[in-house]
Protein backbone atom coordinates (compact mmCIF):
# COMPACT_ATOMS: atom_id res chain seq x y z
CA UNK A 1 0.00 0.00 0.00
CA UNK A 2 1.49 3.34 -1.04
CA UNK A 3 1.87 6.32 1.28
CA UNK A 4 -0.86 8.15 -0.66
CA UNK A 5 -3.25 5.21 -0.22
CA UNK A 6 -2.48 5.05 3.52
CA UNK A 7 -3.20 8.76 3.95
CA UNK A 8 -6.41 8.39 1.97
CA UNK A 9 -7.51 5.46 4.15
CA UNK A 10 -6.79 7.50 7.30
CA UNK A 11 -8.82 10.45 6.00
CA UNK A 12 -11.74 8.14 5.22
CA UNK A 13 -11.65 6.63 8.72
CA UNK A 14 -11.59 10.03 10.41
CA UNK A 15 -14.26 11.51 8.15
CA UNK A 16 -16.68 8.57 8.37
CA UNK A 17 -16.10 7.57 11.99
CA UNK A 18 -14.82 4.13 11.02
CA UNK A 19 -13.16 3.36 14.34
CA UNK A 20 -14.01 0.36 16.51
CA UNK A 21 -13.65 0.54 20.29
CA UNK A 22 -12.74 -2.63 22.18
CA UNK A 23 -12.64 -2.99 25.96
CA UNK A 24 -10.34 -5.21 28.01
CA UNK A 25 -11.17 -5.77 31.69
CA UNK A 26 -8.81 -4.75 34.50
CA UNK A 27 -9.50 -7.07 37.41
CA UNK A 28 -9.16 -6.57 41.16
CA UNK A 29 -8.22 -10.08 42.30
CA UNK A 30 -8.80 -9.71 46.05
CA UNK A 31 -12.30 -8.28 45.54
CA UNK A 32 -13.03 -10.63 42.62
CA UNK A 33 -14.51 -7.80 40.57
CA UNK A 34 -13.74 -5.74 37.48
CA UNK A 35 -12.11 -2.43 38.41
CA UNK A 36 -12.65 -1.03 34.93
CA UNK A 37 -11.79 -1.40 31.25
CA UNK A 38 -8.99 -0.21 29.01
CA UNK A 39 -10.32 1.14 25.72
CA UNK A 40 -8.41 -0.05 22.65
CA UNK A 41 -9.04 1.23 19.12
CA UNK A 42 -9.04 -0.55 15.77
CA UNK A 43 -9.59 0.61 12.22
CA UNK A 44 -12.27 -0.94 9.96
CA UNK A 45 -11.83 -4.72 9.63
CA UNK A 46 -11.45 -4.52 5.84
CA UNK A 47 -8.88 -1.72 6.00
CA UNK A 48 -5.06 -2.01 5.90
CA UNK A 49 -5.19 0.35 8.88
CA UNK A 50 -7.18 -2.11 11.00
CA UNK A 51 -4.08 -2.76 13.12
CA UNK A 52 -3.58 -0.04 15.76
CA UNK A 53 0.17 -0.09 15.09
CA UNK A 54 -0.34 0.82 11.42
CA UNK A 55 -3.20 3.20 12.21
CA UNK A 56 -1.29 5.32 14.71
CA UNK A 57 1.98 5.17 12.76
CA UNK A 58 0.30 6.65 9.68
CA UNK A 59 -1.46 9.31 11.78
CA UNK A 60 1.84 10.29 13.40
CA UNK A 61 3.57 10.57 10.02
CA UNK A 62 0.67 12.63 8.64
CA UNK A 63 0.67 15.00 11.61
CA UNK A 64 -2.89 13.94 12.51
CA UNK A 65 -2.14 12.05 15.74
CA UNK A 66 -4.13 14.41 17.96
CA UNK A 67 -7.11 14.23 15.61
CA UNK A 68 -7.01 10.43 15.65
CA UNK A 69 -6.66 10.21 19.44
CA UNK A 70 -9.61 12.57 19.97
CA UNK A 71 -11.71 10.42 17.63
CA UNK A 72 -10.64 7.27 19.53
CA UNK A 73 -11.55 8.84 22.86
CA UNK A 74 -14.95 9.99 21.63
CA UNK A 75 -15.72 6.53 20.23
CA UNK A 76 -14.57 4.80 23.44
CA UNK A 77 -16.51 7.09 25.78
CA UNK A 78 -19.65 6.82 23.69
CA UNK A 79 -19.51 3.00 23.55
CA UNK A 80 -18.64 2.77 27.27
CA UNK A 81 -21.61 4.96 28.17
CA UNK A 82 -24.07 3.25 25.82
CA UNK A 83 -23.17 -0.21 27.18
CA UNK A 84 -23.46 1.12 30.73
CA UNK A 85 -20.23 -0.63 31.74
CA UNK A 86 -19.28 -0.54 35.41
CA UNK A 87 -16.06 0.78 36.90
CA UNK A 88 -13.44 3.04 35.41
CA UNK A 89 -12.59 3.74 31.79
CA UNK A 90 -8.86 3.80 30.93
CA UNK A 91 -8.17 6.01 27.89
CA UNK A 92 -4.82 5.89 26.09
CA UNK A 93 -3.17 9.25 25.43
CA UNK A 94 0.31 9.77 23.98
CA UNK A 95 2.48 12.53 25.49
CA UNK A 96 3.23 13.99 22.08
CA UNK A 97 -0.46 14.62 21.38
CA UNK A 98 -0.82 16.45 24.70
CA UNK A 99 2.09 18.68 23.77
CA UNK A 100 0.86 19.57 20.28
CA UNK A 101 -0.06 23.30 19.97
CA UNK A 102 -3.47 22.57 18.42
CA UNK A 103 -4.53 20.33 21.34
CA UNK A 104 -7.87 21.60 22.70
CA UNK A 105 -7.97 21.55 26.49
CA UNK A 106 -11.30 20.64 28.10
CA UNK A 107 -12.70 18.83 25.07
CA UNK A 108 -12.76 15.43 26.83
CA UNK A 109 -14.47 16.91 29.91
CA UNK A 110 -17.26 18.44 27.80
CA UNK A 111 -17.78 15.17 25.94
CA UNK A 112 -18.08 13.25 29.22
CA UNK A 113 -20.57 15.80 30.53
CA UNK A 114 -22.70 15.32 27.42
CA UNK A 115 -22.61 11.53 27.93
CA UNK A 116 -23.38 11.71 31.64
CA UNK A 117 -20.00 10.27 32.70
CA UNK A 118 -18.12 11.66 35.70
CA UNK A 119 -14.42 12.43 35.14
CA UNK A 120 -13.73 10.53 38.39
CA UNK A 121 -14.52 7.35 36.42
CA UNK A 122 -11.96 8.10 33.72
CA UNK A 123 -8.23 7.35 33.87
CA UNK A 124 -5.93 9.08 31.41
CA UNK A 125 -3.41 6.39 30.52
CA UNK A 126 -0.16 7.91 29.32
CA UNK A 127 1.51 5.66 26.75
CA UNK A 128 5.14 6.44 26.00
CA UNK A 129 5.73 5.58 22.35
CA UNK A 130 8.40 8.20 21.73
CA UNK A 131 10.87 9.92 24.11
CA UNK A 132 9.50 12.94 25.95
CA UNK A 133 11.83 15.82 26.81
CA UNK A 134 9.47 18.60 27.84
CA UNK A 135 8.61 17.29 31.30
CA UNK A 136 7.44 20.65 32.60
CA UNK A 137 4.84 21.10 29.87
CA UNK A 138 3.69 17.52 30.23
CA UNK A 139 3.52 17.93 34.02
CA UNK A 140 1.28 20.99 33.61
CA UNK A 141 -0.96 19.26 31.05
CA UNK A 142 -1.56 16.20 33.23
CA UNK A 143 -2.15 18.21 36.37
CA UNK A 144 -4.74 20.13 34.38
CA UNK A 145 -6.50 16.77 33.90
CA UNK A 146 -6.16 16.01 37.60
CA UNK A 147 -7.72 19.35 38.53
CA UNK A 148 -10.75 18.40 36.43
CA UNK A 149 -11.17 15.13 38.39
CA UNK A 150 -9.40 12.61 36.13
CA UNK A 151 -6.94 10.00 37.43
CA UNK A 152 -3.59 9.39 35.73
CA UNK A 153 -1.95 6.09 34.75
CA UNK A 154 1.52 5.48 33.36
CA UNK A 155 1.57 2.65 30.81
CA UNK A 156 4.37 0.23 29.85
CA UNK A 157 6.54 0.96 32.87
CA UNK A 158 10.07 -0.15 32.06
CA UNK A 159 9.59 -0.04 28.28
CA UNK A 160 10.49 3.58 27.59
CA UNK A 161 13.84 5.13 28.40
CA UNK A 162 12.31 7.90 30.49
CA UNK A 163 9.41 6.04 32.13
CA UNK A 164 10.98 6.07 35.59
CA UNK A 165 11.51 9.80 35.37
CA UNK A 166 7.90 10.21 34.24
CA UNK A 167 6.84 8.27 37.31
CA UNK A 168 8.96 10.45 39.57
CA UNK A 169 7.81 13.71 37.99
CA UNK A 170 4.11 12.97 37.43
CA UNK A 171 3.26 10.81 40.47
CA UNK A 172 0.52 8.86 38.64
CA UNK A 173 -2.38 7.15 40.43
CA UNK A 174 -1.70 3.89 38.57
CA UNK A 175 1.42 2.37 36.99
CA UNK A 176 1.19 -0.49 34.50
CA UNK A 177 4.15 -2.85 34.33
CA UNK A 178 5.29 -3.63 30.80
CA UNK A 179 4.21 -7.11 29.73
CA UNK A 180 7.82 -8.14 29.05
CA UNK A 181 8.36 -8.39 32.80
CA UNK A 182 5.13 -10.40 33.28
CA UNK A 183 5.71 -12.98 30.55
CA UNK A 184 7.02 -16.13 32.25
CA UNK A 185 7.48 -14.43 35.64
CA UNK A 186 6.77 -17.75 37.39
CA UNK A 187 9.97 -19.11 35.81
CA UNK A 188 12.20 -16.04 36.10
CA UNK A 189 13.57 -14.84 39.46
CA UNK A 190 14.98 -11.66 37.89
CA UNK A 191 11.54 -10.61 36.67
CA UNK A 192 10.13 -11.27 40.14
CA UNK A 193 12.84 -9.03 41.61
CA UNK A 194 11.93 -6.29 39.15
CA UNK A 195 8.24 -6.46 39.98
CA UNK A 196 9.09 -6.53 43.69
CA UNK A 197 11.08 -3.31 43.27
CA UNK A 198 8.18 -1.69 41.43
CA UNK A 199 5.84 -2.58 44.30
CA UNK A 200 8.22 -0.93 46.79
CA UNK A 201 8.41 2.27 44.75
CA UNK A 202 4.63 2.23 44.33
CA UNK A 203 4.14 2.14 48.08
CA UNK A 204 6.47 5.12 48.49
CA UNK A 205 4.79 7.12 45.71
CA UNK A 206 1.22 6.13 46.68
CA UNK A 207 0.47 4.54 43.30
CA UNK A 208 -1.47 1.37 42.49
CA UNK A 209 0.26 -1.23 40.32
CA UNK A 210 -1.45 -2.96 37.38
CA UNK A 211 0.22 -6.00 35.82
CA UNK A 212 -0.77 -6.36 32.17
CA UNK A 213 -0.14 -9.06 29.60
CA UNK A 214 -1.08 -12.01 31.84
CA UNK A 215 -1.67 -15.09 29.73
CA UNK A 216 -1.11 -17.99 32.15
CA UNK A 217 -2.67 -19.05 35.45
CA UNK A 218 0.85 -19.50 36.87
CA UNK A 219 1.72 -15.88 36.09
CA UNK A 220 -1.45 -14.68 37.80
CA UNK A 221 -0.76 -16.81 40.88
CA UNK A 222 2.82 -15.56 41.32
CA UNK A 223 1.78 -11.92 40.90
CA UNK A 224 -1.09 -12.33 43.36
CA UNK A 225 1.23 -13.95 45.90
CA UNK A 226 3.63 -11.01 45.51
CA UNK A 227 0.85 -8.57 46.35
CA UNK A 228 -0.14 -7.36 42.85
CA UNK A 229 -3.90 -6.96 43.11
CA UNK A 230 -4.82 -5.28 39.79
CA UNK A 231 -4.28 -7.44 36.71
CA UNK A 232 -5.04 -7.46 33.00
CA UNK A 233 -4.38 -9.81 30.10
CA UNK A 234 -5.76 -12.44 27.73
CA UNK A 235 -6.07 -14.96 30.58
CA UNK A 236 -8.61 -12.65 32.24
CA UNK A 237 -10.32 -11.37 29.11
CA UNK A 238 -9.47 -10.40 25.55
CA UNK A 239 -10.36 -6.96 24.17
CA UNK A 240 -13.95 -7.13 22.89
CA UNK A 241 -16.59 -4.73 21.68
CA UNK A 242 -18.95 -6.18 24.30
CA UNK A 243 -16.64 -7.26 27.12
CA UNK A 244 -17.33 -9.58 30.04
CA UNK A 245 -19.08 -7.92 32.97
CA UNK A 246 -18.50 -10.72 35.49
CA UNK A 247 -15.05 -12.12 36.11
CA UNK A 248 -16.15 -15.00 38.38
CA UNK A 249 -16.11 -17.51 35.51
CA UNK A 250 -12.43 -16.71 34.95
CA UNK A 251 -11.29 -16.63 38.57
CA UNK A 252 -13.61 -19.47 39.54
CA UNK A 253 -14.41 -20.12 43.17
CA UNK A 254 -11.86 -18.84 45.71
CA UNK A 255 -9.00 -21.31 45.35
CA UNK A 256 -6.58 -22.07 48.11
CA UNK A 257 -4.99 -25.01 46.35
CA UNK A 258 -1.92 -22.99 45.44
CA UNK A 259 -1.49 -21.55 48.90
CA UNK A 260 2.14 -21.49 50.02
CA UNK A 261 3.03 -24.66 51.93
CA UNK A 262 4.76 -22.70 54.66
CA UNK A 263 1.64 -20.74 55.53
CA UNK A 264 -1.02 -21.40 58.09
CA UNK A 265 -4.04 -22.78 56.23
CA UNK A 266 -6.63 -20.87 58.27
CA UNK A 267 -8.98 -18.32 56.74
CA UNK A 268 -9.97 -14.87 58.00
CA UNK A 269 -12.75 -15.95 60.36
CA UNK A 270 -10.69 -14.85 63.36
CA UNK A 271 -10.48 -11.32 61.94
CA UNK A 272 -14.15 -10.93 61.00
CA UNK A 273 -16.11 -8.19 62.76
CA UNK A 274 -19.76 -8.43 61.74
CA UNK A 275 -20.30 -4.69 61.57
CA UNK A 276 -23.43 -3.23 59.96
CA UNK A 277 -23.22 -1.75 56.49
CA UNK A 278 -25.22 0.95 54.70
CA UNK A 279 -26.73 1.19 51.25
CA UNK A 280 -25.14 3.61 48.79
CA UNK A 281 -28.36 5.67 48.77
CA UNK A 282 -28.45 6.14 52.57
CA UNK A 283 -28.56 9.87 53.45
CA UNK A 284 -25.31 11.19 54.89
CA UNK A 285 -27.14 12.40 58.02
CA UNK A 286 -28.12 8.82 58.89
CA UNK A 287 -24.55 7.62 58.47
CA UNK A 288 -23.30 10.44 60.68
CA UNK A 289 -25.82 9.42 63.34
CA UNK A 290 -24.54 5.82 63.25
CA UNK A 291 -21.02 7.04 63.98
CA UNK A 292 -22.30 9.27 66.80
CA UNK A 293 -24.16 6.41 68.48
CA UNK A 294 -21.22 3.94 68.28
CA UNK A 295 -18.04 5.50 69.57
CA UNK A 296 -15.97 2.42 68.68
CA UNK A 297 -17.18 2.33 65.06
CA UNK A 298 -14.27 3.33 62.83
CA UNK A 299 -15.66 2.44 59.40
CA UNK A 300 -18.83 1.54 57.54
CA UNK A 301 -18.97 -0.47 54.35
CA UNK A 302 -21.20 0.94 51.59
CA UNK A 303 -23.10 -1.65 49.55
CA UNK A 304 -25.01 -1.68 46.29
CA UNK A 305 -28.40 -3.32 45.79
CA UNK A 306 -26.76 -6.77 45.46
CA UNK A 307 -25.00 -6.35 48.85
CA UNK A 308 -21.66 -6.03 47.11
CA UNK A 309 -19.19 -3.44 48.47
CA UNK A 310 -18.97 -0.30 46.35
CA UNK A 311 -17.25 1.98 48.86
CA UNK A 312 -16.26 2.59 52.47
CA UNK A 313 -16.70 5.49 54.88
CA UNK A 314 -14.06 6.10 57.55
CA UNK A 315 -14.95 8.11 60.64
CA UNK A 316 -11.97 10.46 60.27
CA UNK A 317 -12.60 11.07 56.55
CA UNK A 318 -16.29 11.84 57.09
CA UNK A 319 -15.44 14.23 59.94
CA UNK A 320 -12.87 16.04 57.79
CA UNK A 321 -15.34 16.39 54.92
CA UNK A 322 -18.10 17.81 57.15
CA UNK A 323 -15.83 20.27 58.96
CA UNK A 324 -15.92 22.60 55.97
CA UNK A 325 -18.29 25.60 56.22
CA UNK A 326 -21.93 24.65 55.51
CA UNK A 327 -20.83 21.09 54.59
CA UNK A 328 -23.22 19.39 57.01
CA UNK A 329 -26.22 21.27 55.65
CA UNK A 330 -25.05 20.74 52.10
CA UNK A 331 -24.54 16.96 52.35
CA UNK A 332 -27.03 15.93 55.07
CA UNK A 333 -29.70 14.80 52.60
CA UNK A 334 -27.29 13.67 49.89
CA UNK A 335 -26.59 9.94 49.52
CA UNK A 336 -23.45 8.68 51.27
CA UNK A 337 -22.12 7.66 47.84
CA UNK A 338 -21.19 11.34 47.42
CA UNK A 339 -18.72 11.16 50.33
CA UNK A 340 -17.68 7.49 50.42
CA UNK A 341 -14.24 6.36 49.26
CA UNK A 342 -14.07 3.91 46.38
CA UNK A 343 -10.42 3.20 47.20
CA UNK A 344 -10.89 0.27 49.58
CA UNK A 345 -9.62 -3.26 50.02
CA UNK A 346 -12.10 -6.16 49.99
CA UNK A 347 -10.82 -9.72 50.49
CA UNK A 348 -12.48 -13.12 50.34
CA UNK A 349 -12.98 -14.93 53.64
CA UNK A 350 -11.08 -17.94 52.25
CA UNK A 351 -7.85 -16.04 51.75
CA UNK A 352 -4.96 -16.72 54.12
CA UNK A 353 -3.64 -14.26 56.66
CA UNK A 354 -0.36 -13.99 54.75
CA UNK A 355 -2.14 -13.20 51.48
CA UNK A 356 -4.11 -10.41 53.17
CA UNK A 357 -0.95 -9.09 54.80
CA UNK A 358 0.76 -8.89 51.41
CA UNK A 359 -2.25 -7.08 49.93
CA UNK A 360 -2.31 -4.56 52.79
CA UNK A 361 1.41 -3.82 52.56
CA UNK A 362 1.19 -3.45 48.77
CA UNK A 363 -1.53 -0.80 49.05
CA UNK A 364 -0.15 2.71 48.94
CA UNK A 365 -3.16 4.31 50.62
CA UNK A 366 -3.96 1.84 53.40
CA UNK A 367 -3.73 3.49 56.82
CA UNK A 368 -3.27 1.38 59.94
CA UNK A 369 -6.38 2.82 61.60
CA UNK A 370 -8.59 2.11 58.59
CA UNK A 371 -10.58 -1.11 58.19
CA UNK A 372 -10.82 -3.41 55.19
CA UNK A 373 -13.86 -5.34 53.94
CA UNK A 374 -14.29 -9.11 54.17
CA UNK A 375 -16.55 -10.74 51.57
CA UNK A 376 -17.71 -14.22 50.61
CA UNK A 377 -18.42 -14.92 46.95
CA UNK A 378 -18.41 -11.16 46.38
CA UNK A 379 -21.02 -10.33 49.06
CA UNK A 380 -20.39 -8.37 52.23
CA UNK A 381 -19.72 -10.27 55.48
CA UNK A 382 -18.07 -7.72 57.75
CA UNK A 383 -14.93 -5.69 58.41
CA UNK A 384 -11.38 -6.54 59.40
CA UNK A 385 -8.87 -4.35 61.23
CA UNK A 386 -5.33 -3.80 59.96
CA UNK A 387 -3.99 -3.84 63.52
CA UNK A 388 -5.46 -7.35 64.06
CA UNK A 389 -3.66 -8.60 60.95
CA UNK A 390 -0.38 -7.20 62.27
CA UNK A 391 -0.92 -8.80 65.68
CA UNK A 392 -1.67 -12.25 64.25
CA UNK A 393 1.25 -12.08 61.80
CA UNK A 394 3.55 -11.13 64.69
CA UNK A 395 2.27 -14.03 66.78
CA UNK A 396 2.87 -16.43 63.90
CA UNK A 397 6.41 -15.13 63.38
CA UNK A 398 7.16 -15.63 67.08
CA UNK A 399 5.75 -19.15 66.88
CA UNK A 400 7.85 -19.91 63.80
CA UNK A 401 10.98 -18.57 65.48
CA UNK A 402 10.43 -20.98 68.41
CA UNK A 403 10.76 -23.93 66.05
CA UNK A 404 13.42 -22.57 63.69
CA UNK A 405 16.83 -24.23 63.46
CA UNK A 406 19.20 -22.02 65.51
CA UNK A 407 22.00 -22.17 62.92
CA UNK A 408 20.23 -21.72 59.57
CA UNK A 409 17.01 -20.15 60.95
CA UNK A 410 15.07 -22.40 58.57
CA UNK A 411 11.84 -24.01 59.84
CA UNK A 412 12.55 -27.01 62.07
CA UNK A 413 10.76 -30.31 62.67
CA UNK A 414 7.43 -28.93 63.92
CA UNK A 415 6.89 -26.62 60.87
CA UNK A 416 8.09 -29.46 58.60
CA UNK A 417 5.44 -31.75 60.08
CA UNK A 418 2.80 -29.02 59.65
CA UNK A 419 3.88 -28.50 56.03
CA UNK A 420 3.49 -32.20 55.20
CA UNK A 421 0.09 -32.28 56.90
CA UNK A 422 -1.10 -29.29 54.83
CA UNK A 423 0.26 -30.93 51.69
CA UNK A 424 -1.87 -34.03 52.30
CA UNK A 425 -4.95 -32.03 53.33
CA UNK A 426 -4.78 -29.96 50.15
CA UNK A 427 -4.19 -33.14 48.07
CA UNK A 428 -1.33 -31.48 46.26
CA UNK A 429 0.99 -33.00 43.70
CA UNK A 430 4.55 -32.37 44.86
CA UNK A 431 8.07 -33.74 45.21
CA UNK A 432 9.14 -34.24 48.84
CA UNK A 433 12.93 -34.19 48.89
CA UNK A 434 15.11 -35.37 51.79
CA UNK A 435 18.53 -33.78 51.24
CA UNK A 436 21.69 -35.12 52.91
CA UNK A 437 25.36 -34.11 52.53
CA UNK A 438 27.76 -36.92 51.58
CA UNK A 439 31.11 -37.10 53.47
CA UNK A 440 29.97 -34.47 55.96
CA UNK A 441 31.12 -36.23 59.17
CA UNK A 442 34.71 -36.86 57.96
CA UNK A 443 34.77 -33.29 56.59
CA UNK A 444 33.92 -32.04 60.10
CA UNK A 445 36.70 -34.21 61.58
CA UNK A 446 39.31 -32.76 59.21
CA UNK A 447 38.17 -29.12 58.96
CA UNK A 448 36.44 -28.57 62.31
CA UNK A 449 32.86 -27.82 63.31
CA UNK A 450 33.09 -24.08 62.53
CA UNK A 451 33.86 -24.84 58.88
CA UNK A 452 31.16 -27.52 58.93
CA UNK A 453 28.63 -24.91 60.06
CA UNK A 454 29.68 -22.76 57.10
CA UNK A 455 28.89 -25.68 54.79
CA UNK A 456 25.44 -26.07 56.38
CA UNK A 457 24.74 -22.36 55.92
CA UNK A 458 25.92 -22.62 52.33
CA UNK A 459 23.51 -25.49 51.63
CA UNK A 460 20.67 -23.60 53.35
CA UNK A 461 21.27 -20.66 51.03
CA UNK A 462 21.44 -22.89 47.93
CA UNK A 463 18.17 -24.56 48.93
CA UNK A 464 16.44 -21.23 49.54
CA UNK A 465 17.51 -19.96 46.13
CA UNK A 466 15.96 -23.00 44.42
CA UNK A 467 12.47 -22.60 45.93
CA UNK A 468 9.56 -20.41 45.02
CA UNK A 469 8.33 -19.21 48.44
CA UNK A 470 4.80 -18.87 47.06
CA UNK A 471 4.47 -22.63 46.38
CA UNK A 472 7.47 -24.49 47.85
CA UNK A 473 8.96 -25.16 51.28
CA UNK A 474 12.44 -25.65 52.71
CA UNK A 475 13.16 -26.83 56.26
CA UNK A 476 16.14 -27.99 58.35
CA UNK A 477 15.60 -31.36 60.06
CA UNK A 478 18.89 -31.15 61.90
CA UNK A 479 22.61 -31.65 61.28
CA UNK A 480 23.18 -32.05 57.54
CA UNK A 481 19.61 -33.22 56.86
CA UNK A 482 17.18 -30.85 55.09
CA UNK A 483 13.64 -31.16 53.74
CA UNK A 484 12.60 -29.58 50.45
CA UNK A 485 9.05 -29.63 49.05
CA UNK A 486 8.73 -28.60 45.40
CA UNK A 487 5.34 -28.02 43.80
CA UNK A 488 6.36 -27.54 40.17
CA UNK A 489 6.79 -30.18 37.48
CA UNK A 490 10.42 -29.19 36.83
CA UNK A 491 11.62 -30.41 40.26
CA UNK A 492 14.21 -32.78 38.74
CA UNK A 493 15.95 -29.98 36.84
CA UNK A 494 15.89 -27.76 39.94
CA UNK A 495 17.54 -30.50 42.03
CA UNK A 496 20.25 -30.93 39.41
CA UNK A 497 20.93 -27.19 39.52
CA UNK A 498 20.95 -27.36 43.34
CA UNK A 499 23.69 -29.99 43.25
CA UNK A 500 25.74 -27.93 40.78
CA UNK A 501 25.34 -24.77 42.88
CA UNK A 502 26.31 -26.56 46.08
CA UNK A 503 29.44 -28.18 44.65
CA UNK A 504 30.54 -24.89 43.11
CA UNK A 505 29.98 -22.95 46.35
CA UNK A 506 31.81 -25.59 48.42
CA UNK A 507 35.08 -25.18 46.53
CA UNK A 508 36.02 -22.28 48.78
CA UNK A 509 35.92 -24.52 51.85
CA UNK A 510 38.62 -27.04 50.78
CA UNK A 511 42.38 -26.93 51.06
CA UNK A 512 44.15 -26.70 47.68
CA UNK A 513 45.58 -30.22 47.92
CA UNK A 514 42.12 -31.69 48.53
CA UNK A 515 40.69 -29.80 45.59
CA UNK A 516 43.50 -31.04 43.38
CA UNK A 517 43.11 -34.66 44.52
CA UNK A 518 39.32 -34.55 44.40
CA UNK A 519 39.13 -36.21 47.82
CA UNK A 520 40.42 -36.03 51.41
CA UNK A 521 41.58 -38.67 53.88
CA UNK A 522 39.92 -39.04 57.28
CA UNK A 523 39.06 -41.75 59.80
CA UNK A 524 35.95 -43.78 59.02
CA UNK A 525 33.49 -45.13 61.59
CA UNK A 526 35.84 -48.01 62.35
CA UNK A 527 38.73 -45.62 63.03
CA UNK A 528 40.58 -46.58 59.84
CA UNK A 529 41.90 -43.95 57.42
CA UNK A 530 39.90 -43.77 54.24
CA UNK A 531 39.71 -41.50 51.19
CA UNK A 532 36.39 -39.65 50.97
CA UNK A 533 35.01 -37.88 47.93
CA UNK A 534 34.40 -34.13 48.11
CA UNK A 535 31.06 -33.02 49.47
CA UNK A 536 28.01 -33.82 47.36
CA UNK A 537 24.30 -34.40 47.93
CA UNK A 538 22.23 -37.52 48.28
CA UNK A 539 18.54 -36.80 47.75
CA UNK A 540 15.60 -39.05 48.45
CA UNK A 541 12.46 -37.97 46.59
CA UNK A 542 8.85 -39.01 47.14
CA UNK A 543 6.68 -38.15 44.15
CA UNK A 544 3.30 -37.44 45.76
CA UNK A 545 0.11 -37.71 43.69
CA UNK A 546 -3.28 -36.34 44.82
CA UNK A 547 -4.92 -39.78 44.75
CA UNK A 548 -2.34 -41.11 47.25
CA UNK A 549 -2.86 -38.35 49.85
CA UNK A 550 -5.87 -39.96 51.57
CA UNK A 551 -3.85 -43.09 52.39
CA UNK A 552 -0.93 -41.31 54.05
CA UNK A 553 -0.27 -39.20 57.12
CA UNK A 554 2.61 -36.79 57.68
CA UNK A 555 4.67 -39.36 59.60
CA UNK A 556 4.36 -41.96 56.86
CA UNK A 557 5.25 -39.40 54.20
CA UNK A 558 8.37 -38.35 56.13
CA UNK A 559 9.34 -42.03 56.60
CA UNK A 560 9.05 -42.63 52.84
CA UNK A 561 11.33 -39.65 52.18
CA UNK A 562 13.82 -40.94 54.75
CA UNK A 563 13.81 -44.41 53.11
CA UNK A 564 14.43 -42.82 49.71
CA UNK A 565 17.34 -40.85 51.18
CA UNK A 566 18.96 -44.01 52.61
CA UNK A 567 18.69 -45.64 49.19
CA UNK A 568 20.35 -42.60 47.60
CA UNK A 569 23.16 -42.70 50.20
CA UNK A 570 24.04 -46.22 49.06
CA UNK A 571 25.24 -44.79 45.74
CA UNK A 572 28.64 -43.07 45.65
CA UNK A 573 28.68 -39.33 44.83
CA UNK A 574 25.65 -37.27 43.88
CA UNK A 575 22.61 -39.51 43.73
CA UNK A 576 18.83 -39.30 43.70
CA UNK A 577 16.43 -42.10 44.62
CA UNK A 578 12.78 -41.74 43.69
CA UNK A 579 9.76 -43.35 45.32
CA UNK A 580 6.62 -42.70 43.29
CA UNK A 581 3.29 -42.98 45.12
CA UNK A 582 1.43 -43.83 41.92
CA UNK A 583 0.44 -47.52 42.33
CA UNK A 584 1.60 -48.58 38.88
CA UNK A 585 5.08 -47.10 39.22
CA UNK A 586 8.11 -48.37 41.12
CA UNK A 587 11.03 -46.76 42.90
CA UNK A 588 14.03 -45.79 40.81
CA UNK A 589 17.42 -44.28 41.42
CA UNK A 590 20.16 -42.66 39.45
CA UNK A 591 23.42 -40.91 40.17
CA UNK A 592 25.37 -38.12 38.59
Amino acid sequence: MTVTEQLSALSTILAQGGLHSLFQPIVCVSERRILGYEALSRGPSNSPLHSPINLFAVARQAGRLTELEVACRESACRRFSHQDLDGKLFLNVSPESLLEPQYQSGRTLKMLHDLGLSPSRVVIELTEQTPTDDFELLFNALHHYRDMGFSIALDDLGAGYSSLRLWSELRPDYVKIDRHFIDGIHLDAVKREFVGSILQIARASRAQVIAEGIELAEELQVLTDMGVDLVQGYFLGRPQEQPARDIQHILGSPNRELQALGEDGGNLAALLNEQPAVNQNTPTAQVLELFRRQANLNSLAVLNERRQPCGIVHRHSLSDALLKPFATDLFARKPISRLMSDDFLAVELSQSLQQVSRLLTSRARQRIEEDFIIIQNGRYLGLGRVIDVLKLITEQKIQQARYANPLTLLPGNVPIQQCLTRLLQQQRQAAICYVDIDSFKPFNDIYGYARGDEVLLCLAQCLSERVDPAHDFVGHIGGDDFMLVLGSADWERRLQLLQEDFQKQCRRFYRPEHLQAGCFVAANRQGQHQAFELLSLSIGVVQLHPQACAGLDAGQLAALASDAKHQAKAVSGYSLHLIDTAPALHASSFSG
